[in-house]
């Protein structure tokens, strides 16, 4: 039995709190004793973190018993949150004690333990104090330990560790700051080898991770991992690593809660009140339940109108921007009982001590299947605890997506872990540290470097690029700022310079700085939190926002600080962060395409969908009903549902004339976000044209304005799998998102100190300076545009430009994902359609109503294009086709457009518009009208109608004037010209015959200063006849004007690239094979932009007046 390995007095403390050990303590305790390293996977509740304890515990009362403890820390315990190391210190405190009381209850000799907790937050004295003794066992976080490595006391105090435990390895393990961790790691393992020739044993403690071998590797570092690329922890290799996985499934009380009222494609404030009515009821049943929230600016909505209806006392807000004594505060509260919720953001989902928790609330999707358990793991949490969870999807899109969640949790999918591959900015802080307190080898410290797990592909020349822009600084034209090292190149020893070792220790750290205000409430001078710079610096004295579900009036607004006092209840406004959003994880993507396919495959029988959709998810009937009806609709206009192996292009009308695209493409907002960005730079290149853009997790909006038109369908192959990074790239260095990492990486690198002469750099001051280094070592960036030259921006050879440019393709985007998606289409295995509707789909609405966290230019919520949109707000309760033009609306349209002729001055002006009128013609017969729909005779649905009877009188006053000719046209027709348009119809019919001949030289005085080509002349008589009619084909055009066929189609493409013409099939019962007689194959109609656009509104007026 595992328990027979611990000394007899924690065998009987154990004994006394527990019925026998978990799952994953039996398992672990036996590798951690034998000084393995341990990987102990398993949810929350399973007693992991007393796993790793306890085993360590004993080790220490072993030792202590038989020879004395020295004081030399020997545990060292890292935790990604303060709170969570305050927690841990506490939790130890009582078993500590326990054990010590068990001890002299039997006459044993007990040795004093000490812990000690060293974060940020420790005060000057205490440090001061475990520096002179050092405790047993140290509790720390990433930051905190990186300081202690690079101090000098720090480094003596470490030098006796025998066990490292990382704890909630899973949080970190994907981002730079586990990168940074994992450097911190290989230094004091180092430090420890150095100092006693001992190898530390490392715990790893992780909700389950997919794959868990990666988490593994990332514990135990590269020297631990075989030239396979595994960790020695699988049968056929050493057993240098054990993995202990419990598995993540475990019994949940999940629901998803569906409102009363039907979900639309935003929350509208009345499905907010119904939401916010069930929460509080739901508290009211509970004893204390924790609300999640995807952003801080919810928490606090949702914190403000709770209080409203369960009492300000009731109810705290937890999030990253407010203080840690407000934080701190919530956690007491919600621990001991003095409060009934707590609404948070992700600061609340790792283990943080907040006592038992009934019930967790999720508003809105978390966008990630692990996210979603770790948060409803928080209550239940004792062990053999039953989780209970309810989510509540805010919009239509978002109840697909949490049903797709519930699917892949049914099936125990997981998200995928991604480790980031060696960044430089934090190796470059680490490298600076390391030199602090000795001087390295270089050969050495890249051989420590490339330990580090996310470290062991680290090419050997952007080492060396680093040490070099280190010692001369990253910029040397700005006379070495920012050089913290020594190097030696002839002995190629580094060290560090004078006054690095402060930067490394208050600059330190992965944390980026989000150049945030302080709120200062007055006069007490009490820190309450942050606010956004772009809040602060808009916000006016006397204003009133709530932070901490407290209203503050704002004094004034100073430096980098918000001075505010106790706004007395009155009425305030909710504050908002920038941010980039988190998007939907790949494999919940992948869900999402699994539930919208199979919905698609039983749209026939909606009853049989609805019944599929809970035998997968375990959705009640009203959610199925409501699932399957949004995106039966959704089909109905588009024909088809988008998925991630089928992707639509829809491009529709809005209310200024312009037209909207949108690509429904459902892999996640960090594809469509590249996607976005780099087709948005293609078209502007193409069509010297800027967009305003939008893309979420469901596709990508862009707002073509009035004066832009291309071929639906071409939009899939303006960007090429081969050539989309390259795009992507030149996208990027125009993006705010640029200018943002850059400074986030020039931070960590320490090119740009955080802290200088003991204070913190204002946030202005902070940008200015990344501005400066921008413009020194990337001036072409930087440069006027105005001035630039044409082509591509050459990105300098730079450790900075690099690591920043790389954090854009694959943290702010999904460079890998996106090529991925493009490289299918083009292999065909994801279809690709392109449908023009008359109002937007149902699939489009949401990404027509994108929050500004989506936006891909720099273009405010109030001047978005987007939001010109006429949106319905319930789905039709019919079955027919929406996206089908009105018959009657197309052939009034284009009778209203046609010229009217109700004398000769007006049959003159006619001419002149179109050039070329047959005598017989005065407008296109309407090819929609019903009886044309049955016809099989293409000339009877191109015939002519009789011009007036008084056409002919007209005509010839026109040519006894000299005013207008006859023009033999082919098949024996005549045509009339207008004398003013003659040599325009020369030019483009060199062989045609007029009536009477025009005299030889003789040029019409309205041409003289005009000079035609063929090309020219054809394209005006095409634009012409296409101003002044509905939907027409290539094939009718060339058959009214005597034009060959190729040069109508060619003119036509010209107006449509000047965004004057649409391509499409517009008419309706059109039928393509009609078009073949006139040696057309492709079916296709062009159509004045002005016109289609009455002709869609009209359509539009005609739905809403048959539901009215």
């Amino acid at each position: 039995m595992p328990l027979s390995l611990f000394h007899p007095i924690v065998q009987q403390w154990f004994r006394s709190k527990f019925e026998g050990p978990t799952e994953a303590q039996a398992a672990g305790w036996p590798a951690i004793a034998q000084g393995r390293h341990t990987l102990i996977a398993a949810p929350t509740g399973s007693g992991k973190t007393l796993a790793a304890f306890l085993a360590c515990i004993d080790a220490l009362v072993r030792q202590g018993i038989e020879e004395g403890l020295p004081d030399v820390t020997q545990v060292v315990y890292v935790s990604p949150l303060k709170a969570l190391s305050n927690d841990i210190q506490k939790n130890l405190a009582k078993p500590l004690e326990e054990i010590a009381s068990l001890a002299e209850e039997a006459g044993t000799p007990f040795p004093e333990i000490r812990t000690a907790v060293r974060t940020g937050d420790t005060k000057q004295s205490e440090r001061q104090r475990m520096a002179k003794k050092p405790p047993h066992i140290l509790i720390t976080t990433p930051e905190s330990l990186y300081i202690l490595l690079t101090s000098k006391s720090g480094r003596a105090g470490l030098g006796g560790v025998k066990t490292l435990i990382l704890d909630e390895i899973h949080a970190i393990a994907d981002d730079k700051r586990g990168s940074h961790l994992t450097l911190s790691v290989e230094r004091l393992c180092a430090l420890v080898a150095e100092n006693c020739r001992e190898r530390i044993t490392r715990i790893g403690l992780s909700a389950t991770q997919r794959p868990i071998e990666e988490t593994a590797r990332f514990l135990v570092g590269n020297d631990n991992v075989t030239a396979a690329g595994t960790p020695d922890c699988l049968p056929d290799c050493l057993p240098d690593c054990l993995i202990v996985d419990t598995g993540h499934r475990r019994n949940m009380d999940l629901d998803l809660h569906m409102p009363e009222m039907e979900l639309g494609p935003i929350a509208s404030h009345e499905l907010w009140a119904e939401t916010l009515d069930t929460v509080a009821r739901m508290v009211r049943e509970h004893k204390t339940t924790l609300v999640f929230c995807n952003t801080r600016r919810m928490v606090e909505r949702v914190s403000h109108q709770l209080s409203e209806r369960l009492g300000e006392e009731a109810v705290a807000p937890h999030h990253g921007s407010l203080s840690r004594s407000v934080r701190l505060a919530a956690e007491e509260k919600l621990k001991n009982g003095q409060i009934q919720v707590c609404v948070a953001t992700a600061s609340l989902e790792l283990g943080i001590d907040i006592g038992e928790v009934d019930l967790v609330c999720q508003l809105g999707s978390p966008r990630s299947l692990s996210l979603v358990l770790q948060r409803v793991g928080r209550s239940g949490h004792a062990v053999g605890g039953t989780p209970k969870g309810r989510l509540f999807p805010l919009t239509r899109d978002e109840l697909v997506e949490c049903t797709a969640l519930f699917s892949g949790i049914r099936r125990g999918e997981l998200d995928t872990l991604k480790i980031p591959p060696w960044p430089l900015d934090v190796l470059a802080q680490q490298m600076v540290a390391a030199c602090v307190s000795e001087d390295w080898a270089e050969d050495a410290l890249f051989e420590l470097v490339r330990k580090a797990y996310p470290y062991r592909e680290l090419p050997r020349e952007k080492f060396d690029q680093l040490i070099e822009s280190l010692s001369t600084g990253f910029a040397p034209r700005l006379g070495g700022k920012g050089a913290f090292l020594h190097r030696d190149g002839v002995n190629h020893i580094v060290k560090g310079r004078r006054g690095s070792g402060i930067a490394a220790m208050t600059s330190g750290g992965a944390i980026p700085d989000n150049a945030d205000y302080d709120v200062i409430a007055d006069p007490e001078e009490t820190f309450v939190g942050t606010v956004n710079e772009d809040f602060a610096i808009e916000s006016l004295a006397g204003d009133i926002f709530l932070l901490g579900n407290t209203p503050w009036k704002i004094k004034r607004v100073e430096s980098g600080k918000v001075r505010v006092e106790d706004a007395q209840g009155q009425s305030p406004s909710v504050p908002f962060w920038l941010g980039e959003a988190p998007w939907r994880t790949t494999e919940l993507s992948q869900e999402v395409t699994t539930l919208r396919e199979g919905v698609n495959q039983r749209l026939d029988k909606p009853e049989e969908a609805q019944a599929w959709v809970m035998s997968q998810s375990g959705v009640a009937a009203e959610a199925s009903r409501q699932l399957v009806a949004y995106l039966e609709e959704g089909k109905r206009v588009l024909g088809m549902v988008p998925t991630g192996k089928r992707v639509i292009a829809e491009r529709f009308f809005d209310e200024s004339g312009g037209m909207q695209l949108v690509i429904h493409a459902p892999f996640g907002a960090g594809v469509n976000r590249a996607w976005g960005m780099a087709l948005r730079k293609q078209i502007c290149r193409s069509l010297d044209f800027e967009l305003q853009a939008s893309a979420t997790d469901e596709g990508l909006n862009f707002s073509l304005g009035p004066n832009l038109s291309f071929p639906l369908d071409e939009v899939f192959s303006y960007i090429k799998s081969h050539t989309a990074e390259k795009v992507l790239r030149q996208s990027v260095l125009q993006a705010p998102v640029f200018g943002t990492r850059w400074r986030w990486n020039a931070t960590r690198a320490l090119a740009i100190l955080r802290h200088t002469g003991g204070k913190k750099v204002p946030a202005p001051l902070l940008r200015m300076r990344s501005d400066d280094l921008l413009a020194a070592v990337f001036p072409a960036q930087v440069a006027c545009q105005d001035n630039a030259m044409r082509g591509d921006i050459e990105i300098p050879d730079n450790p900075l430009a690099f690591e920043t440019m790389r954090d854009c393709l694959t943290e702010a985007m999904d460079l890998e994902g996106w090529i991925e998606v493009l490289s299918g289409m083009e292999r065909g295995e994801i279809e690709v359609y392109a449908k023009d509707t008359v109002q937007p789909s149902v699939f489009s609405h949401q990404i027509l109503n994108a929050m500004p966290y989506a936006f891909l230019d720099d273009a405010p919520l109030e001047e978005r294009r987007a939001r010109a949109v006429s949106l319905r707000r319930a789905l039709p309760d019919d079955s027919r086709d929406l996206s089908a033009l009105d018959a009657q609306a197309v052939l009034a349209e284009g009778q209203n457009a046609w010229p009217r002729m109700r004398d000769q001055d007006e049959l003159h002006d006619a001419l002149l518009v179109l050039g070329i009128l047959p005598e017989d013609h005065a407008s296109p017969v309407d090819h929609a009208s019903p009886e044309n729909h049955a016809s099989s005779d293409r000339q009877e649905l191109f015939a002519h109608k009789p011009l007036p009877e008084q056409a002919q009188g007209w005509f010839d006053e026109l040519s006894a004037e000299g005013r207008a000719y006859k023009l033999d046209l082919p098949g024996s027709a005549v045509g009339w010209v207008a004398a003013e348009r003659l040599t325009l119809v020369q030019t483009a019919l060199p062989n045609a015959m007029f009536q009477p001949t025009p005299l030889a030289g003789w040029i019409a005085a309205t041409e003289l200063d005009e000079q035609f080509t063929q090309e020219d002349a054809i394209l005006s008589l095409v634009r012409g006849w296409v101003e002044c009619s509905g939907p027409l084909t290539a094939a009718y055009l060339s058959g009214i004007l005597g034009l060959e066929l190729g040069d109508v189609s060619y003119a036509l493409a010209q107006l449509e690239n000047e965004g004057l013409v649409l391509r499409g099939r517009f008419t309706p019962g059109f039928r393509p094979g009609f078009t073949e007689s006139l040696g057309s194959e492709t079916g296709e109609e062009f159509c004045d932009r002005r016109i289609l656009s009455r002709i869609h509104r009209a359509t539009i007026g005609s739905l809403r007046r048959e539901v009215e």
